[in-house]
């Protein structure tokens, strides 16, 4: 009867530990399935590996069982008490991005549970080989609760002893989206960058259309694997324009990318603090980008905003041989640059040279946020490259959609307009949208923000700036997490804004509830970046 009592113990352990691998694998997948990303992560608070309440009921159950435990069965009952108190599911927070039971999270799980089970058979095992005492049964005890505590552990062990696996479905991936490429034989656009990519690949897609079969990554499918899954799942058997967006967290990302795709065509959005923290500098950041130039055949074309230095420099070096610019500052070198911008709360207006013409079309979009007419121009040079008019694209652009949550607006039922720009957040888009929140004056204008992440040790200046720059635009604000948001309230009351007009909140859903309680008809807000789950 004793070895049911070890085996209930250990089971206890063991059930502890699959519900807290569980939980973790959200967090997992949202790091990418990058080890390294996700252990940073879970040690960045103390809360996250070492629970209060677990090292509180351990310390507590290991001291009763020692002094009141005077039978094998009390000491027992004691344990199994104390481990189901360890184990109870800590309530999790607010959930913005729940778990995706996808092929490869389904066997991590299964490998993870595997794992977390050895040690407590083998300790079970051992156990029922020796004369029982009270210290086995809480040696046993000690070793389910290491069990439980490994939890992100056994998910990076369970990574990495997959691997084989996952590499090998990852290779008959690639493999599979090389060959629909050749079949499909469709021009690569390739687009990469700081920030602007999503938004300049939909405007491409959309203005390509008018003329020609455009297929574009969906959303912001910008990984290999993303790619793939694109390729093969999405792309259209008649396609004539692949549009691929391409994003990087480290070096040589891009360039796999590449490699699959062979992109003909290259544009270059910007060159800024974007995962700054990851990149640890511009030159690095850069570096990384102009993967996807020189990835581009001799006879390839390359776009590049010529308003960003780092891209300037790209432009003047001699590959490939045809290089275009556009510009909102009148560079020399730029093919389009854009004069006479007019802003206004319902769109955009602005004038679009082609200097090697000298034709000029007046432009004009529902499109918000001055920023996207850097992206506008983009897609309009590679467009007029490929021979579509001017005329032709400045009528595609009238009927442009913005992208999801960029700066996206509507109004409520109740007469108060939202506009979310929650997808992301960089300081160039920022500030353009906290204008673009300026420009209506009607009523109170609101300010949700959890600021900008990523930034490595710009972080805090650049969000001070945020705040200050607020000040202008702005009437009320609401900061959602008060500890990554302190260098944006400092930066408000450095310029004089009123202490009793900004709300800190913990969550989102505390930002929601306060604006649907005090907003009315005429007022505005903005929803500027959402973090994910792992801040």
């Amino acid at each position: 009867m004793t070895n049911w009592l070890l085996i209930v113990i250990a089971l206890v352990w063991w059930v502890g530990a699959c519900v807290r691998i569980f939980q973790h694998i959200r967090f997992f997948q949202i790091e990418e399935y990058m080890p390294l990303r996700y252990l940073r992560w879970v040690f960045s608070k103390t809360a996250r590996w070492l629970p209060t309440r677990a090292t509180l009921a351990l310390f507590v159950g290991g001291i009763v069982a020692t002094f009141i435990g005077d039978t094998i069965w009390v000491t027992g009952i004691i344990l199994v008490i104390s481990a189901v108190v360890v184990i109870y599911p800590y309530q999790l927070a607010e959930v913005k991005k729940g778990f995706k039971r996808t092929d490869r999270a389904t066997r991590l799980l299964a490998s993870g549970f595997v794992l977390a089970l050895l040690p407590l058979v083998a300790m079970v095992a051992w156990t029922i080989s020796q004369p029982l005492t009270d210290w086995h049964l809480i040696a046993l005890g000690g070793v389910g609760w290491l069990v439980w505590w490994m939890a992100p552990d056994w998910l990076v062990l369970a990574n990495w002893a997959m691997f084989p696996v996952e590499e090998g479905i990852r290779q008959r991936f690639r493999h599979q989206a090389r060959r629909r490429l050749r079949t499909v034989g469709a021009k690569v656009i390739g687009i990469t960058g700081s920030y602007g990519k999503t938004s300049t690949k939909q405007y491409l897609e959309q203005i390509l259309n008018a003329r020609y079969r455009a297929f574009a990554t969906p959303k912001s499918w910008n990984t290999l694997m993303g790619v793939c899954l694109a390729i093969n799942t999405r792309m259209n058997d008649d396609a004539e324009y692949f549009i691929c967006e391409m994003g990087a967290y480290v070096p040589g990302e891009i360039a796999q990318i590449c490699q699959l795709t062979h992109p003909q065509i290259s544009i270059l959005t910007e060159i800024g603090p974007q995962h700054l923290e990851r990149f640890k500098s511009l030159e690095n950041t850069a570096r990384a980008k102009y993967e996807l130039v020189k990835a581009l055949p001799a006879d390839g074309v390359a776009l590049f905003n010529l308003d960003n230095p780092y891209l300037v420099a790209m432009y003047e070096r001699p590959h490939p041989a045809t290089r275009l610019g556009v510009s909102l500052t009148g560079h020399p070198a730029a093919r389009l640059i854009a004069t006479n911008m007019v802003e206004s709360a319902d769109g955009l207006a602005f004038d679009v040279t082609d200097r090697a013409t000298e034709e000029t079309i007046r432009f004009e979009t529902q499109l918000l946020g001055t920023h996207n007419i850097t992206n506008l121009l983009l897609a309009s040079a590679l467009a007029l490259h490929e021979g579509i008019t001017l005329k032709e694209i400045a009528r595609r652009v009238r009927a442009i959609q913005p992208s999801e949550s960029r700066l996206v607006k509507q109004v409520t039922p109740n007469g108060i307009t939202i506009i979310n720009d929650a997808y992301s957040a960089n300081p160039v888009g920022a500030r353009s949208a906290i204008r673009v929140l300026g420009l209506h004056e009607g009523g109170r204008r609101l300010l949700i923000t959890p600021g900008m992440i990523e930034l490595g040790e710009l972080q805090t200046s650049e969000n001070f700036k945020l705040g200050e720059y607020a000040v202008e635009y702005v009437t009320d604000v609401i900061l959602v997490g008060i500890e990554q948001t302190k260098p944006i309230y400092d930066g408000l009351l450095s310029g004089n804004f009123e202490r009793e007009r900004i709300i800190q909140v913990e969550t989102l859903t505390n930002a929601i509830e306060w604006y649907r309680t005090h907003l009315v008809s005429g007022d505005t807000v903005l929803f500027l970046n959402d973090l994910p789950d792992t801040y």
